[in-house]
């Protein structure tokens, strides 16, 4: 007898690779592990701060294998994109293999099944089963929609079904599951996540990705018209809030406070405030004291730009607003820091603590320079991102609850009332069951054999 070798067919053996529950198993577990590994590992962060915690060799490996950026690597969204082809393909083959069951139009009773279930109800009457069978089909058809009678041995079996559409609900949380990977894979390859900051009364279209140096420019512009915030007693920030303007072509097209967790949207472009800051301030009032005179004069300055000062003492330029300024080791707060340049000599730094006024007096100098009036200018920080996946994934999510309900609560249910005659009487068997919570089925049945009982009922006794 010789050996013959059987080759499978490839499209089968893909096929039976993509059925495996095997598959599903390791992909499972490969994702969990991975996104333990995304929470263990910050995500998005600088280079030079991963470098400076696992030194050089590690840091290569893991930029090498996407791990600062688990979530968009090519090999994540692969994981992702083979458990959708799993998930789809298991579906298809389960519904192969249920195909008899969830899409005959009329299905067929086994009546020895009903006749062998361990619970059932049975009762007799002296009315006849011609009489009975007219009554009983108005009843069942009522009660279970697909209804069918038929002629048997001991007498008549009327059959009911209801409820066969409801082992879809399995398939409708496979569908479910993914619709939220096929949306999370939309958003992870055609969003993006980003952030700009826009001070007062300027405008910006162009967005930095997060931890990237990559820039979006965006089909419209973002105006900071005002930004106000508030403080608690305690200095801490209570609530800032930026009024924004977009801008297409130059025109106003939608105008909107927000807040934190109170975004702007537009043409699916979230627009979220996520941080603010203090910008030095475009014009500053000064005073200079004349040493020789007494005399005080007042002038407002703008940054950069040269003050001529009275009496020929010079000119005074402002370079700029430092938040934590030092003075010879210690720290002296917000101050501006100007050049002043006298008629005579070399230029001086001159540094102007808002906290202290009378600070230039220490310089012993000709003039004595103090800041009278500033209005601080903010920016605003706001975190642009987009998701063109977050309705499939609303969509996923509204599909799962749907399912789960489906699948949990409501079952395909078959019930057999028989007829049969026995002499002056006719003895009722009524038996049902279900896909699923078959207790609660058993429930069912006894309270529709009371109800069928009605008509004329005698020697009523459940069978064993």
């Amino acid at each position: 007898m010789s050996n013959q070798v059987i080759f499978a067919d490839p499209l089968e053996k893909i096929w039976r690779f993509f059925t495996s529950v095997r598959l599903t198993i390791v992909l499972l577990l490969s994702l969990a592990a991975t996104s333990i590994i995304g929470t263990l590992i910050p995500q998005n962060e600088e280079p030079a701060a991963y470098f400076q915690i696992f030194g050089g060799v590690l840091f290569r490996l893991f930029s090498i294998l996407d791990i600062f950026d688990i979530y968009h690597s090519w090999w994540f969204q692969l994981m992702i994109v083979l458990l959708t082809v799993n998930i789809i393909v298991c579906s298809i083959d389960r519904l192969s293999t249920n195909r008899r069951i969830l899409f005959v139009r009329n299905p067929s009773y086994n009546l020895a099944r009903f006749r062998n279930l361990k619970h059932r109800e049975t009762f007799s009457t002296e009315s006849s089963p011609g009489q009975l069978k007219k009554i009983y089909k108005k009843f069942i058809s009522r009660r279970f929609g697909h209804m069918r009678v038929e002629e048997t041995e001991r007498g008549i079996a009327i059959f009911g079904e209801k409820g066969r559409w409801t082992r879809f609900g399995v398939y409708t949380v496979h569908l479910s599951v993914v619709t939220l990977l096929i949306g999370g894979l939309i958003g992870s390859g055609f969003g993006f996540d980003g952030f700009v900051n826009i001070p007062e009364g300027e405008s910006s279209r162009h967005i930095r990705l997060r931890n990237s140096k990559a820039v979006v420019q965006l089909d419209f512009e973002i105006r900071c018209n005002d930004f106000e915030v508030s403080f608690y007693d305690s200095g801490a920030p209570k609530e800032y809030r930026s009024s924004l303007t977009v801008l297409e072509n130059g025109q106003a097209v939608l105008e909107k406070d927000i807040i934190v967790n109170d975004p702007l949207r537009y043409k699916g472009i979230s627009i979220f405030q996520a941080s603010y800051g203090n910008l030095p301030s475009n014009e500053v009032v000064l005073s200079f004291t004349s040493k020789k005179t007494g005399m005080i004069y007042t002038k407002n300055a703008i940054m950069d730009q040269a003050v001529d000062l009275p009496e020929k003492l010079g000119t005074f330029v402002l370079k700029e607003l430092q938040r934590s300024a030092t003075f010879k080791g210690h720290d002296i707060g917000e101050a501006f820091i100007g050049i002043l340049t006298p008629p005579a000599g070399d230029p001086v730094e001159v540094i102007l603590p808002l906290r202290f006024p009378s600070f230039d007096k220490m310089r012993k100098g000709n003039v004595v320079i103090a800041v009278v009036e500033h209005v601080p200018r903010f920016y605003t920080g706001l975190q642009v991102n987009k998701d063109p996946g977050v309705w499939v994934v609303y969509t996923g999510f509204i599909l799962m609850i749907l399912g789960c309900y489906i699948t949990f609560f409501l079952s395909h249910q078959q019930i057999c009332v028989e007829l049969a005659g026995t002499g002056r009487k006719t003895r009722i068997t009524v038996a049902g069951t279900a896909n699923k919570n078959n207790a609660a089925m058993q429930t069912k049945v006894s309270r529709i054999a009371d109800q069928l009982a009605k008509w004329g009922t005698i020697d009523r006794h459940p069978s064993t």
